[in-house]
């Protein structure tokens, strides 16, 4: 019976290809993504194997057989590797995020206890929702008290 739809990409596999591919399936602090990767390609260079049945075996959809096989054909090894991901490139540098830790842990505004996001963003000049964001990051609140503090009652201990 002869095959429908697109040509299958043909994979040759050279010694050391092949055994890179299953040091990285086997190994155990490899990432689970990277290893499946792996197990695609190995399996996708018996050319008996169809792409349903690669998917079956490894356990993903046909899909991801066809989009490893293709990137492994054309960057090889190097083609596994996970690329960065789409999105906006950040727009506030490390500097700033730095700065803003230490301005939070080691000062206080003139005119207040502790920093809100909003003061913390107008000396900054960054929005208050980065401020925010770096915050949680880190996990700061300024505006909870985390030292101990006695009491300036002489009686406070003994008080019902």
């Amino acid at each position: 019976m002869a095959r429908r739809g697109r040509p299958t990409v043909e994979i040759k596999l050279s010694g050391t290809e092949r055994r890179q591919l299953q040091s990285w399936a086997r190994r155990h602090s490899s990432a689970q993504s990277l290893a499946l990767r792996c197990r695609i390609v190995l399996a996708g260079s018996d050319p008996e194997l169809s792409r349903n049945e690669i998917a079956g075996q490894v356990g993903c959809n046909p899909a991801t057989v066809t989009k490893w096989r293709n990137r492994f054909a054309e960057h090889r090894l190097d083609g596994l590797i996970d690329e960065p991901r789409p999105g906006a490139a950040r727009t506030i540098s490390d500097e700033v995020v730095e700065q803003v830790v230490i301005d939070t842990l080691e000062t206080a505004p003139t005119d207040a206890t502790h920093w809100s996001t909003r003061s913390m963003a107008a000396k900054h000049g960054i929005s208050r929702q980065s401020v925010s964001r770096i915050w949680r990051a880190f996990g700061l609140k300024p505006w909870e008290i985390d030292e101990f503090k006695i009491s300036p009652d002489p009686q406070g201990e003994f008080k019902g």
